[in-house]
């Protein structure tokens, strides 16, 4: 069995007298795709905002390459490798897609605030940006304005981004959010090609989207884990087809 390189051990986070998250446990193997699927109100943006230091755990472990980053704070889980899309990627939308890519290459070189000097003319930092931009399909449009591209362009802008802070994990939070059939459809083939290089713990609603694109799926209902396994697993299991699919689910 591949090794895991994301295990989460019985992690806890209530607010109140509800608890968003309850004793979850979950495993990311080593270059795979592992789907999150529940409910609104499920506790799944809890679960990614603590696998990404936004909330401190109440109890549990966070385990990471075999090493225990629970309670480490954003920056601390970025440092080690984990890299969550919105959070890591502030667009400046004034500049070109070349440049927010070359900017995040920078950033993650530790020379963030020398950006205006190097970023437009240092070809250390363009010509990876530019293989990052053709990893999501958009070298074509690499000198396009950041602000005039489609939603779903923006979005592959934000996954490039992402890759260029050379993550060991890719946290996702509905990358297709918002998108038309064939938007959905790019995105997908971009997470594919992904698939072995980089590990993926996407969280996604477009359940056709998760079913083609998952190694493991984990449906999250009420801050717990009720069921794990393969898509033709998860389709066929009768509590996930009544807390969340839907009785006709086949």
């Amino acid at each position: 069995m591949t090794e895991s390189i994301l295990q989460v051990v019985n992690l806890c986070k209530s607010f109140g007298g509800v608890h968003a998250t309850d004793q979850v446990s979950l495993s990311v193997r080593h270059g795979e795709i592992h789907a999150l699927i529940g409910p609104n109100g499920a506790g799944k943006t809890t679960l990614i905002s603590q696998l990404s230091g936004l909330l401190r755990p109440d109890s549990g472990k966070i385990l990471f390459d075999n090493k225990d980053i629970t309670g480490y704070a954003a920056y601390q889980f970025s440092q080690a490798g984990l890299a969550r899309s919105f959070q890591i990627t502030s667009v400046f939308q004034d500049l070109s897609l070349l440049d927010n890519v070359a900017l995040a290459v920078q950033a993650n070189d530790g020379h963030a605030f020398r950006f205006w000097h190097n970023a437009r003319k240092d070809q250390r930092l363009r010509t990876p940006a530019m293989q990052y931009l053709q990893q999501v399909q958009l070298s074509d449009q690499a000198e396009q304005i950041a602000s005039e591209v489609s939603h779903g362009e923006r979005r592959q802008l934000e996954i490039a981004m992402a890759l260029a802070t050379s993550p060991k994990l890719l946290l996702l939070d509905e990358p297709m959010a918002g998108m038309g059939q064939d938007e959905s459809s790019l995105i997908i083939e971009i997470l594919k090609n992904l698939r072995g290089d980089k590990s993926i713990l996407l969280v996604e609603h477009d359940m056709d989207a998760v079913f083609a694109l998952a190694d493991t799926i984990s449906v999250l209902v009420y801050g717990q884990i009720i069921a794990t396994g393969t898509s033709a697993e998860i389709k066929t299991n009768t509590a996930v087809q009544k807390a969340y699919l839907g009785e006709d689910a086949a």
